[in-house]
């Protein structure tokens, strides 16, 4: 009727004993799976690249990974995320799936996701799927959006060859 097992104690995993779980003896339990050993930590996201304000790049960027410009690019940048801070100017396409801008650009920006802050200058044009214009930003140029703007369907037009003489 009363026992003195620890059942409530902490770090204790025994069930009490019922009159099913008595009379049958204990049966090893399954060894574990490949499949049941799980990272319980997450995966650290790599920390994204910075270029410092005093660093001017001629050429261009491209990472697969995240990327903030605070310095100036002179070139085209390709990144996941790519952040042009408000110090910095990039001078060529900006093209990711996620741009923040809040410093300049002088040139065409292709995103997913495109967002200009209230310190943004850009003068070029916006190809995007999505797009947030804080107000205070500055902005010339036009806006198209596009189901796939970082895909070959948005390529730049090119001129058609003269015609032969």
């Amino acid at each position: 009727m009363f026992s003195k097992s620890k059942i409530n104690e902490p770090g204790n995993t025994a069930t009490p004993a019922t009159p099913d779980t008595a009379a049958k003896p204990a049966s090893p339990a399954p060894a574990p799976s490949a499949s049941d050993f799980k990272s319980s930590a997450p995966k650290a996201k790599p920390p994204a690249s910075q270029l410092s304000t005093d660093l001017h790049i001629t050429g261009n960027l491209k990472t697969s990974g995240d990327i903030q410009i605070e310095g100036t690019v002179d070139g085209d940048i390709r990144a996941h995320l790519l952040t042009i801070g408000e110090s910095a100017t990039v001078n060529g396409e900006c093209m990711a799936d996620d741009v923040v801008v809040n410093g300049r650009i002088v040139g065409t920006v292709r995103g997913l996701k495109v967002r200009l802050t209230s310190t943004a200058r850009v003068e070029g044009d916006i190809i995007h799927k999505t797009i947030a214009i804080e107000s205070g930003a500055h902005f010339e140029g036009s806006v198209q959006r596009q189901d796939d703007p970082l895909g070959s369907g948005g390529a730049k037009a090119t001129k058609a060859a003269p015609p032969k003489a």
